[in-house]
């Protein structure tokens, strides 16, 4: 009888994924809800065949030459800027993600992101909490979203499921891509596309849904946000490197940003040689014009245990010499 492949999976999954797995793999698991330290998944990953990652692990030419037996690498998850693709093709490695499972999440929390900066309810809340609150007040007036313009900057999956969502909020849509929409899409979504200087200038909410790629880094920076509408919001649910936190807490600070919300910070992308090593602490004690999720984009029950099913039947379809359904590289 043959032995078992050797799979390592770095953060918790759902039982029923661990159902799935355990017929074919000889499973080494992480069942706390902690991230293990580099050194621990490579002491881990050293001698077997396949790995699940997540948004914390980061995978780079020194983590392949200490795990020389891998065949299959599935991220479950869809951006992979912390992963060397290039370098698992070379070591005939396998690497996957599920791109199709995160985007309607991530555009549900990017609706809570937006509403939530643009009505002030974070310092309602505290106010309440306070016990100062004795009733109504004119007090903690905002911009609110009715006849406002939003400008979302990449039409990709993310951005086209948060297009669909704001159609019923009577506001002004712009986007900016590369590659436009379908006439009849612009016309559904009541969404008109424009450049990104345009779009900047023009918009009341400028919303990230790119991937951070060498284009991307530092896409708003501190000249990009002098093109913003005064008083404008911004918010990030897309990758923390996209922007330069503390080009926007000064722009906050400066009194031409009114506000950023944000699900995702620098300190995660690890493949960005000169990353901070914490969020901006200005951006952080500015509790009247920041509010911060942490990375709670896909972060429903069922759709992660969907996209770690998805990765699991990856690391399967690896391991049995297939191409696996998720790869984003060829082999030889």
């Amino acid at each position: 009888m043959s032995q078992k492949p050797k799979v390592v999976i770095t953060h918790w999954i759902h039982p029923e994924v661990i159902d799935y797995l355990n017929p074919y793999c000889e499973l080494i698991l992480n069942q706390t809800k902690e991230t293990l330290s580099r050194e621990e998944v490579i002491n881990r990953t050293k001698d077997a065949q396949g790995l699940m990652v997540f948004m914390p692990d980061h995978i780079d030419v020194k983590f392949l030459e200490a795990c020389p037996n891998l065949k299959v690498i599935s991220g479950a998850l869809r951006g992979y800027d912390n992963f060397d693709v290039e370098a698992c093709t070379k070591r005939n490695i396998w690497f996957t993600i599920v791109p199709d499972l995160l985007a309607a999440p991530t555009a549900e929390l990017t609706i809570g992101l937006l509403i939530v900066l643009a009505r002030r309810m974070v310092e309602g809340d505290r106010l309440i909490r306070s016990g100062n609150f004795q009733g109504w007040k004119p007090q903690l007036y905002s911009t609110g979203l009715l006849n406002k313009t939003l400008g979302i900057i990449g039409m990709g999956k993310l951005g086209k499921a948060l297009a669909k969502r704001l159609v019923g909020f009577d506001m002004t849509l712009l986007y900016n891509d590369k590659i436009p929409l379908t006439t009849q899409q612009e016309k559904d979504w009541k969404i008109s596309r424009t450049s990104l200087e345009e779009l900047l200038q023009k918009s009341d909410y400028v919303v990230l849904m790119v991937p951070l790629v060498p284009d991307t880094y530092h896409l708003i920076n501190e000249n990009s946000l002098k093109m913003m509408k005064p008083q404008s919001f911004l918010i990030n649910p897309c990758r923390g490197s996209v922007v330069d936190e503390t080009a926007i807490a000064a722009a906050i600070k400066l009194g031409h940003l009114a506000g950023y919300a944000a699900d995702v910070f620098e300190m995660e992308d690890w493949a960005i040689a000169n990353r901070p090593q914490r969020i901006n602490q200005t951006l952080l004690t500015d509790i009247n014009h920041t509010f911060f999720t942490p990375h709670l984009g896909s972060a429903i029950n069922d759709v992660r245990r969907d996209i770690a099913l998805e990765a699991a039947k990856n690391i399967i379809q690896g391991l049995t010499e297939k191409m696996p359904q998720g790869a984003i590289n060829k082999l030889s």
